[in-house]
């Protein structure tokens, strides 16, 4: 093989690869943040090969030292990276042959670079997955927090954006969590199906060597090989559904920033976000931007487009690997760096925000929010429910027309509607009457919220160690 054709593979081939195509074809550019995956995989392989007795022990020291230089000299960015050399894959591999000599060449006996990338990708998205899952913890937790500091706060509940019953804030909060807290398990299961090690599917095929495939997945973490070589190289479902949750996460974000963006306007006027988290006007001097969840609803936009990237791009791949899959790599990475970025985000305003308890009490005084409890008094009276509702209806009717509520009348106007009101109706129409009623599970009542609260706390609890406090991938 000459050195102008690449080193990797060109001993087949006759002239070199035209200069365009060579940066047309290379990865380098953006899965050198593979690096730590690519080394580390590298090391349980040649601890495997020199277990097997493919590799001498001193082989396998060599080039296990090799690789930790390596590995610090790209931390301490000294490394140029070849687009020559394609991949990082080969790129590595260049620069340990250049430190340890021939013995550099013998890393790659037994796997190809088609299941070297399944591994890296994996390896990489399972520790992104456990920085994601940490970042759900600490905003359940945030939630959590806000929601029993604000158990009692009243507010107006909407249906269709108009108001419809009395809530509190705290319950509002709580429904966020729950959201979250799916996204969480969706997560966690999604993990269960990445943590399965292609390593020693090879090209396609699998390999002539005696190699152990369960000493690499145990030494990496892996809860076992994959039983297949053929999907092993060419399965890219976990990336998919790595960005269908990043998806569902990402709609729920973009619900709760929607809610934030109409909070903090003077119209609804029903919290305060810390200045830190917004900015301002060129022109108006007066205004303050909720543009952390502004941008956290417009980036929503960007991993649905990348999930059907993704859905594309393996919709009509033959078995096994084919350079389409080269284009998995930015979607993945942009897809997981906006979800890290989103909920970091959310994980520090969300413990900072300011219920405006007064106008939200105010606000949910209008729009006769309390009319279902009137009617649910009605049938308690012996009144059929369609009965009572328009009762009730016609009661809101003159309200409209008199410009008060169900609670500012009088006994004798609310008698004109039913006989059957008495003069412990008042009680029923105050808002703290209302949320305090709907006294059950899952209910609004304050007493309720915390117990929810303290339920949600209790299940962050059990879960498993790599959903806290992990190293992020991408940095």
């Amino acid at each position: 093989m000459t050195n102008t054709t690449n080193q990797s593979w060109g001993g087949r081939f006759s002239e070199p690869t035209d200069a365009f195509v060579a940066a047309f074809t290379a990865s380098i550019g953006f899965d050198q943040r593979l690096y730590h995956h690519d080394i580390r995989g590298s090391i349980a392989h040649a601890t495997m090969l020199a277990r097997v007795g493919v590799l001498t022990d001193d082989e396998r020291n060599a080039i296990i030292n090799g690789l930790k230089e390596i590995e610090a000299e790209i931390e301490r960015g000294e490394i140029e990276w070849s687009v020559a050399l394609e991949d990082i894959h080969m790129n590595i591999e260049a620069r340990l042959t250049d430190r340890i000599g021939i013995v550099g060449k013998k890393l790659h006996t037994g796997r190809s670079r088609n299941d070297q990338i399944a591994t890296d990708i994996r390896l990489y998205l399972r520790d992104g997955i456990d920085a994601v899952a940490s970042e759900l913890s600490r905003l359940r937790q945030g939630l959590i927090e806000l929601a029993e500091r604000e158990a009692d706060t009243i507010m107006p509940g909407f249906t269709h954006l108009q108001s419809a019953q009395p809530v509190t804030f705290g319950h509002h909060l709580l429904a966020w969590q729950e959201m979250i807290a799916r996204d969480q398990e969706r997560l966690l299961d999604t993990r269960k199906r990445v943590n399965i090690m292609p390593l020693g599917a090879a090209a396609l095929a699998g390999t002539t060597y005696p190699i152990d495939r369960h000493v690499t997945a145990e030494l990496l973490g892996f809860d076992r090989p994959a039983e297949n070589s053929l999907d092993a190289v060419s399965d890219r479902d976990f990336a998919i559904e790595f960005t269908a949750f990043a998806s569902l996460l990402m709609m729920h974000l973009s619900r709760m920033s929607e809610e934030l963006v109409l909070w903090t306007s003077a119209q609804f006027d029903f919290i305060d976000l810390p200045d830190r988290f917004c900015t301002g006007s060129s022109i108006m001097p007066q205004k303050k931007n909720p543009d952390v969840p502004e941008l956290v609803r417009g980036k929503t936009g960007r991993v649905y487009g990348h999930m059907m990237s993704l859905l594309t791009l393996m919709k009509s791949q033959p078995l096994a690997y084919n350079k389409d899959n080269q284009e998995d790599k930015e979607p993945l990475f942009d897809t997981l760096d906006t979800v890290l970025g989103s909920l970091r985000a959310f994980g520090d305003m969300i413990p900072a925000i300011r219920a405006k308890s007064d106008n939200m009490h105010a606000a949910a005084k209008r729009g006769f929010a309390t009319a279902t409890d009137l009617a649910d008094y009605l049938v308690r009276q012996g009144v059929a429910f369609r009965d009572a509702h328009e009762i009730v209806g016609k009661a809101v009717a003159f309200g409209i027309e008199e410009g008060r509520d169900l609670s500012e009348m009088t006994l004798d106007e609310l008698q004109r509607f039913s006989d059957h009101i008495g003069g412990d109706i008042f009680e029923v129409l105050t808002l703290e009457g209302s949320v305090a009623a709907r006294n059950h599970i899952g209910g609004t009542a304050p007493n309720q919220v915390r117990a929810a609260a303290q339920r949600a706390r209790e299940a962050l609890a059990t879960l498993p160690a790599h959903a806290l406090d992990q190293k992020d991938p991408t940095q």
